[in-house]
Parts: structure tokens; sequence; C-alpha cells
């Protein structure tokens, strides 16, 4: 079942999530490349795609991609950042592939919003033998002050957000993953540089500020906005630097 707050949150916002949201470091798919085998001749899904901020950077590697994406609103803004793009609407927890008929399933930015064991049990359906699941976040890096104030208040609004979970997969193990062995990972460096108004856009994509009522979502932003107008780190610049922990996550099909 799609998530009520993905559905409400990321549909009708597609266009800001494009705009505003942070792509991916070359090191952690280069990373992804060695370690999941993503050249020419293999069958990759980009599983939970968006508007394909990881498609297109698996696109370059040569290996033929198939987005798969439930939220109508994103599925058209990656088919226009990507023409020409294979997507079907499907969910990861009934995912509309044949059985063994992908190599690799990839996820960035998703994972947290499915059904754990019923995704993990198509992902072990889809997959042949031998082949990958890789997962990835860009993870909030809160080391800068004014950075932390501005997730700070986010956080009021977003205590019980399923993205939370994924700060616990150092502790997961195969023995959730049946079917797949060890999960390996790695811990990148991202930044994002963008405006002060580009900030407070930033944050309005941010799906559970992006579902609340009008009146509570423009205080929040303008909340935001003061952060980035008065803090002594950030007032007067024209540029802003927010920067993310990148987690990545590999593990692959027994048999």
């Amino acid at each position: 079942m799609l998530h009520p707050v993905a559905a409400a949150g990321f549909g009708p916002q597609a266009d800001l999530y494009e705009s505003t949201r942070p792509s991916y470091p070359d090191d952690v798919i280069a990373w992804f490349a060695r370690r999941l085998r993503l050249g020419a001749g293999a069958q990759v899904i980009d599983l939970g795609a968006g508007t394909g901020k990881l498609t297109r950077l698996l696109l370059p590697l040569g290996a033929s991609v198939l987005a798969v994406e439930p939220v109508a609103g994103m599925t058209a803004a990656l088919r226009h950042a990507v023409r020409g793009m294979p997507v079907v609407s499907g969910l990861a927890e009934a995912l509309p592939l044949r059985d063994a008929s992908c190599d690799t399933i990839m996820a960035a930015q998703a994972f947290h919003w499915f059904d754990s064991a019923a995704t993990v049990a198509e992902m072990a359906r889809v997959t042949r033998p031998g082949g990958g699941i890789g997962l990835l976040w860009n993870a909030r890096d809160r080391s800068v002050e004014w950075v932390d104030r501005v997730w700070s208040i986010v956080d009021r609004i977003e205590k019980h957000a399923p993205w939370r979970d994924h700060d616990r997969w150092s502790e997961t193990t195969s023995d959730s993953w049946p079917g797949f062995g060890r999960i390996d990972e790695a811990t990148f460096e991202n930044v994002q540089v963008l405006s002060p108004d580009g900030v407070v856009a930033r944050i309005a994509s941010v799906s559970h500020v992006a579902t609340l009522p009008r009146d509570e979502r423009a205080a929040v932003l303008a909340e935001v906005g003061d952060v980035v107008l008065h803090h002594p780190d950030t007032r007067g610049r024209d540029l802003l630097a927010i920067r993310y922990r990148v987690d990545a996550y590999v593990t692959h099909r027994l048999g």
C-alpha cells in the first residue's frame, strides 16, 4: 500500500522535489557500480524512482534501467527529466515483474516508505541468484549550527516520519533479509548549494511539510526563512551549503 504521506506530499509537489532535492555524489555511484556490476548488459530496477534523481546517474553506466514509481506526479516529472525512460507503475510490496527477471534493484531515498518484510520478499522473488540490492540515502548532516536549526524546525513536524528508520541500518543483519547474504555499508559526503530562497524551497519539498494545512505550512517556511535571513553564518550570503551524510548499503541474492 502506498504510504498516504508519500502520495499526498510528493504527487502535487513533484516539480518542487525535482528542483530542490540533491542528487548523489560520483563516488557513491562508483561504489555501487563496482559492488553490483552495474555495467553493460545488467538489468537494473530503480525502485521508487521518484523524479529520476538516481535513474539519470545509472544510465551512463550502460545498464538497462527500468524505473518503478507509484506516484503519478513523480512519474510525470521523471518522464520529463529523462526523455524516453521506461517507467512502470508499481508498489515495492507487489512488483510488476517476473520471477528472477533482474540483476539489481536500487532504491534511493525510498526504502523507508516500503513495508520492509514484504518488499524484501519481492526483491528476493524478482532478483536473479547472485544479483544485488543497493539502498541509498542522503541523510541529514547536522554538524553546522544553522543547518541544525533548520532541521530542528522540521523535527517538530515529522517526529514519526518513516525515513528515520534508516538510521538503524547499521544494526541490520541478514536475518531480516531472508534469501540474501551479508549487508555491506559505506558512508560518503554530499553538498547541496542553494540560494536562501532555495533553502526554504528545499524544506517545502519535505513530505510532512508539504502535507500541512496551508497556514501551518506557511508558518514553518517563514520560520526557516527567518533562520537563513538572520543567522550570523547565513545573513547577507547569496549561496548556502547544506551538507548530507550519504548512507549506502549493498547485499546479494543467495542461490
